[in-house]
């Protein structure tokens, strides 16, 4: 028999013992099992069967390890529900803030829709409007890709050497360290999503 973990007060609810605990019954019941036989495949005693599945103790990660096997679920089944905050960024419409880009100057409007600060990669969606004040169309290069759904006008856009008439509806994703921006508006205003993945 194993060297057991010391018994403990009962975990708060959405603790790490308290999600095991319950992953643990759910899958011991799924497999139906007994908290007896539970205790025989892993060379646990039943009582530190009982101690873990009411989170009044906290497992080793060998102790995970073999009630995973003996369940026959992987190792993260167990921690499934844990960490569950995660990073997320709500926008109303009409809200979010405007940014200053290259081509605000020329009377483009960049509309961040949200971000995450904790990604080491993160996306970058904005709305982008464009109107009769926006006269001059800089070309844009960033590392990564881009996305680009139009939502309303109609305007041609560069990329590379190629051109492309987007309308409502229309898309398109391109690869970012090319030039590219919009060249010719023809029906304003025009409006559109753009998402950049650095």
């Amino acid at each position: 028999m194993t060297t057991e973990e010391a018994e403990g007060t009962p975990s708060a609810p959405g603790s790490l013992e308290a999600i095991i605990a319950g992953q643990v019954k759910r899958y011991r019941h799924e497999a139906g099992i007994s908290a007896a036989e539970l205790a025989v495949r892993t060379g646990l005693s039943k009582a530190m069967v009982s101690k873990i599945e009411s989170a009044s103790t906290s497992c080793s990660l060998t102790t995970v390890q073999r009630l995973a096997q003996a369940l026959n679920v992987p190792v993260t089944a167990l921690f499934q529900g844990a960490d569950t905050e995660r990073e997320a960024t709500f926008t109303k419409a009409g809200e979010g803030s405007v940014t200053v880009r290259t081509g605000t100057r020329h009377g483009h409007e960049y509309r961040s829709l949200g971000a995450l600060k904790r990604r080491e990669n993160p996306i970058e969606p904005s709305l982008v409007t464009l109107t009769s004040a926006s006269d001059v169309f800089p070309l844009f290069q960033h590392p990564g890709t881009e996305f680009i759904y139009m939502l309303e006008g109609r305007m041609v856009y560069g990329h590379g050497s190629y051109e492309y008439e987007l309308a409502p509806g229309d898309s398109l994703v391109f690869e970012g360290e090319g030039p590219h921006g919009p060249l010719h508006l023809i029906d304003l205003p025009i409006r559109f999503l753009a998402v950049a993945a650095r």
